[in-house]
């Protein structure tokens, strides 16, 4: 089991830990309703450093990024974030993930923390030009700072200007005293707020100094818990649950980080799977009976017929109510559709509702 840099500390918070992605890591501190409204009405920071970074570098890294990736790495300018798929030659997603570019040759790629070394291998199969690889993820710290208040409570720790950054984009500085860290303005709760990039070395160093600054803004650690019911209110795909080596990027509500105006890995087979419409569909839904739908409960129409399946479902803090997301059969995919799921062999009503859960 990995730790990261400052998992002694998490422990010393009295965070309860839990194996993930080979990683020991918070699952949670003060309880995932606590931590979840944290992050949709104040401030909260996830230790995240589990997740893989990588660096390609070179005159023909563009060329190998536009090759694995699904989306079009070229409308990319330096300090800018771009979110797309590695497809799969069968049809599937190898992953999803973040390219940052750096400058015309560098960019900057973070995946999950599951499929570092898978994401490696299939990207470096496809390195046929000697483009520069550099996998820094085991050198690499990365604190997800959410929620409305994230920019003012930061804001003291750095000279980027964190309020006007616009979404999905990032800026290299001065951050607590450490020089060259990379602040982005991206997240996975849908609450705002910044990634920031630090040495392991400074990790430590960091953290406390955002929770110094954070203090007045009752600034508090969040864990994997509310990560998960932040990102489901938002209808986020979770890699490994919504999405995976099995899963059409179509039917999982991708095409629009698919970009067939150019030659990527797999390209002509979902053009034809475009053009011929996909088989399922993932969408949202908000339970009508009480009950909380899970990972891979069968999905039902009303004579019991099975329609689909579920991949992700929980408690929603906010709405005070149960959601999930699942893939059906194309015909039950419109928005106001009854469904059904089936809970321990009974058939508990559901309605079909278009992500995000609550805006």
């Amino acid at each position: 089991m990995k730790n990261t840099a400052i998992t002694d500390h998490h422990i010393a918070l009295g965070a309860k830990m839990v194996p993930f992605a080979g990683f020991s890591m918070p699952v949670q501190y003060s309880g995932i309703n606590d931590e979840h409204e944290t992050v949709r009405t104040g401030v909260g920071v996830f230790d995240v450093s589990h997740m893989g970074e990588f660096i390609i570098k070179g005159e023909k890294a563009l060329d190998l990024l536009q090759k694995i990736s699904s989306n079009d790495v070229s409308k990319l300018y330096a300090g800018k974030v771009q979110y797309a798929y590695i497809p799969n030659e069968t049809g599937g997603i190898v992953d999803d993930f973040l390219t940052y570019k750096i400058d015309d040759e560098t960019y900057f790629l973070v995946v999950n923390a599951s499929n570092i070394e898978k994401d490696w291998n299939w990207i470096s199969k496809y390195n046929v030009d000697g483009v520069e690889m550099k996998n820094i993820s085991d050198e690499t710290s990365l604190f997800a700072v959410q929620g409305p208040k994230a920019a003012e409570a930061l804001q003291s720790l750095t000279d980027i200007e964190l309020a006007s950054m616009e979404y999905y984009t990032f800026e290299k500085g001065v951050f607590a005293g450490i020089e060259n860290v990379l602040v982005s303005a991206t997240g996975y709760t849908g609450a705002g707020g910044f990634e920031i990039y630090v040495a392991n070395k400074d990790a430590q160093k960091v953290w406390d100094a955002i929770f110094e600054a954070g203090a007045a803004f009752n600034i508090k650690p969040i864990g994997l818990g509310a990560r998960d019911t932040l990102r489901l209110e938002m209808g986020f795909c979770l890699y490994g649950n919504d999405i995976d080596d099995e899963t059409s990027p179509l039917a999982a509500g991708l095409g629009w980080v698919t970009k067939f105006t150019k030659d990527f890995v797999n390209s002509e087979n979902l053009k034809l799977e475009k053009e011929n419409g996909v088989k399922e569909k993932l969408v949202g839904f908000e339970m009508i009976d009480r009950g909380i739908a899970r990972h891979d409960y069968p999905i039902v129409d009303a004579d019991d017929n099975v329609i689909g399946r579920v991949t992700s479902g929980t408690q929603s803090p906010t709405l005070k109510k149960s959601i999930g997301l699942g893939y059906v059969s194309p015909p039950f995919a419109k928005e106001g559709v009854e469904i059904y799921i089936s809970i321990r062999n009974q058939k508990v009503k559901a309605v079909v509702k278009k992500p995000p859960f609550v805006k």
